[in-house]
This record gives structure tokens, sequence and C-alpha cells, in this order.
């Protein structure tokens, strides 16, 4: 496949893919699902984090008397140390957001970095600030699309691999090593991929429990609101069950729970996204219409009020797993 060259161009036009491929549907189901999740999000999250926002958890490691940018500043240096990228790295980021990492390694290493994303409005915002990315579902990342790499990243999209379908089908682990099969066609022998991922925890309740109607403090609601904020994403049980799956491919080399770092995260965004912004409260104004008229985005602005992801860290329904594997 010819590569495409980073341009200004309209992201539908950087699609890369097969027309005719016999995932195409899955893929753009997930597409339909990162725009919802994100790009509706975009403008907000952008003023707030500001262009190239870092919306992955930081890495404190015990020591919050570190600042936000400082903590995600650990976090990117010690990716860059374990994945022994420097200057003239070929990295692939996959799920790469609003490039907050790919543009710390062009700045800060001379990496050559290539993200893809499904959110249209990510995206843009990308792209709008020289980085290159394209369109493309994470999981299928293959090497004549861009060709192979000295490293991989995936700061928190291995979290939508699975969908809620998937768990329910029990396809599940087959999705997780078609995932793991992909990234280690990328890779070098002895190449490394970090990822960090929200995982289930030992709290967690069936799916059948979840109840967007249960009272407003309860799991069953906490994690109803969750699923509608992703409504087609699964999480893995613990970080025991990604390292499982990657076996085959990748021998673990580095494993850490981010969970008490994903809290503070979470507190130091939110006081980010309640500093006053005039464009962003009028953006606010601007989607009034909209709170009264749709429900499922209602849903989406009590996200911003629950913070559910950092209910479910806080009583240990979920955990926070970042993992460094090594090509075996």
């Amino acid at each position: 496949m010819q590569k495409t060259q980073t341009t200004t161009m309209p992201v539908s036009e950087k699609w890369i893919g097969t027309s005719k491929s016999t995932k195409e549907g899955e893929q753009w189901d997930k597409a339909k699902e990162m725009e919802f999740t994100y790009t509706n999000l975009d403008k907000f999250i952008r003023l707030s984090l500001g262009e190239n926002a870092h919306f992955s958890n930081a890495m404190w490691d015990g020591d919050f008397t570190m600042t936000l940018d400082e903590a995600q500043k650990r976090k990117y240096d010690f990716v860059i140390d374990q994945l022994g990228i420097k200057e003239g790295s070929k990295v692939l980021d996959l799920g790469c957001g609003w490039g907050g990492f790919l543009k710390y390694i062009k700045d800060n290493i001379g990496a050559k970095g290539i993200g893809v994303n499904l959110s249209t409005g990510q995206i843009n915002a990308c792209l709008n600030n020289g980085l290159e990315v394209y369109k493309k579902d994470a999981r299928y990342v293959k090497p004549n699309d861009f060709g192979t790499f000295d490293a991989v990243t995936a700061f928190g999209s291995f979290e939508h691999c699975a969908s809620v379908q998937d768990f329910q089908d029990g396809r599940q682990d087959e999705v997780y090593d078609d995932y793991f099969q992909h990234i280690y066609n990328l890779l070098p022998k002895g190449g490394r991929f970090y990822m960090q991922s929200m995982v289930f925890s030992k709290n967690m309740i069936p799916y059948e429990d979840f109840d967007i109607n249960a009272p407003k403090d309860s799991a069953p609601y906490i994690l109803a609101l969750l699923t509608k904020h992703n409504p087609d994403s699964w999480l893995p049980y613990g970080h025991e069950h990604i390292v499982r799956i990657a076996a085959p491919y990748f021998k673990k080399v580095f494993y850490s729970s981010g969970r008490l770092d994903y809290v503070k995260t979470n507190r130091e965004w939110t006081k980010l996204f309640y500093k006053f912004n005039l464009k962003k409260y009028l953006w606010f104004a601007s989607l009034i219409p909209k709170f009264f008229s749709d429900k499922e985005f209602r849903h989406q602005l009590a996200v911003l009020r629950v913070r559910p992801n950092r209910v479910c860290f806080e009583r240990e329904i979920m955990d926070h797993a970042r993992l460094v594997f090594e090509k075996v």
C-alpha cells in the first residue's frame, strides 16, 4: 500500500485502510464511538488542557509534590528510556489522542513519530500542530501501512480494543490476541512496546448489574455512566489478563499499578476543566439546546461532573496497568 504523506487535507481523505476489508464495519463502529467520546469534547479538552493535551494517566510514583506537567514529563521520560527511543527512532503511537507524546519526542528527542486515531477532532488538532497522524484503527496497523518501527506505544487506547459485545460473545481474548499479533509484526526482535490501560479490579460487578437509574452514588450507576461515556469498550480483568494474552508474542519486562496516580491525575484535570476561560464557557452555553433535547448528551456532561473513572479507581472497581513488553 502506498503511504500517505502528511498534509492538512480533510481527515476523511487520510483514512488508511481497504474499502473491502472484512473488518471495515468493525472499524467504523469503533470510529463512531471515538467520535462520540472524544470529538464531542474536543474543543473543551483543548481549551482546558492545551492544544496537544496529555490526556492519559501521569506518573507521580508516590511523589505527589510534583505538578501535573512534571508528572506527565516523568511518564514520557520513563517510556523513552524503557523503549530506547533516541534521535531518529521511528515510533508508532496507537490511539495518539491530541498528540502529546508525539510532540514531546519530536521536540525533545528528535524521533520520528507517527500516530493513528479514529477521532476526527483529535486528528485535526494533531495535523494543525504539525504532527504526522492518520485515521486508522489502532488494532489493525500492518507493516504495509507505514513500515516497521523501533518502538510502539499505546497510552490508554488498549481500553477500547474489546467491545461489550466481544465480552458477551466470549471473544475478548481473541480480540487481544489479534492486537498483539499486529504489534508483533511491527517490531524487530527485541523491540519494545509500552502500554498503559485501565483494567477491572477486585470490586468489579457483573455487567448485568449496571443500571443508569440506580442510586447516583452506587457502583451500578457509576459503571453505567462510564459505559455511556465509552459505549462500545470493555476492559481487561487485571494486568495479568493482558500479560497472559501477550505471552506468545512478548515477554513482560516491567509492570506497575498507576491507580493512585490516576486518582491524582483526574483531580488535577478537574481543576483545569473548571478553571475559567471565556471561550470554554461560551462553548458550554452553546450546548444548552442539545442538553435539553439529547438525553445521551446529558449523560456525557454528567461524566464531567461525576468523574466516574476516578470513583472507580478510588473504590478499587478499576486499577491502572503500566506495562513494558519486549518482542520474543
